[in-house]
Order: C-alpha cells, then structure tokens, then sequence
C-alpha cells in the first residue's frame, strides 16, 4: 500500500493551493479518504474526510467553507483545494485511507498514511 501526497508549497495569506495523494495497493475499493495535518508542536488535527461513494464530506471548523475535499475512484486519487489560506494553516497535511467505508475525523480510524506534504503560508 503506497499513498503518495504532492501539491504542498509556500503561498501568501488569501492565495490557493490544491493537495493530491494518490492511492495504490489498497486492498478494497470501498474506504473513506480523509486529510489530517500536523503543525509543529501541536497535535494532529483532522481536516476533511470523504465516503467511499464521494458523498458526506466533512470538515474541520478551522477550515469549514475554505477547504473541500474530492476524490477520484477511477484513477484512486483524493484531493484537497484550499482557498483563503490563512498563516495558521501552516503544517504538514497527511492524507489518510480509513479502515471503513464511511467518513470519520478519528485518527484511530485510519490503517494508511501518506508521507506529507509541507503547505507554508506567509502573511
């Protein structure tokens, strides 16, 4: 099982970036998606999940309305647009594949992680 996460960079305050991780070896074809993301020093926090289907994407409250997750089951690749970036928004973001088939923001929840990818935003 790979995952492989790209689209990080550094971009100022209000500008965009849309994150990537495509999913190979995954054992099933019916598991939920997720984005977490790491700042340094803090804990990891959830950011979006999305069901196996594409439907109930959820968010996390700091990025409600300005990140929306998508995923592609043809080609096995989940996407992350982030909009209005804000510099808290700074962290590594990991994308996830769950155990089962619906969204969740528990960690717990997820079997494979991607390696990160760095997203910087200067104000």
């Amino acid at each position: 099982v790979q995952l492989q996460a790209s689209g990080g960079g550094s971009v100022q305050a209000g500008g965009s970036l849309r994150l990537s991780c495509v999913a190979s070896g995954i054992p099933s074809d019916s598991y939920a998606v997720g984005w977490f993301r790491q700042a340094p020093g803090k804990e990891r926090e959830f950011v979006a999940s999305i069901n196996w289907n594409g439907g109930n994407p959820s968010y996390g409250e700091s990025v409600k309305d300005r990140f929306t997750i998508s995923r592609d089951r043809i080609t096995n690749t989940l996407y992350l647009q982030l909009n209005s970036l804000k510099p808290e928004d700074t962290a590594v973001y990991y994308c996830a594949v769950a155990r089962g088939s619906w969204a969740s923001s528990n960690a717990r929840e997820y079997t494979y992680w991607g390696q990160g990818t760095q997203v910087t935003v200067s104000s």
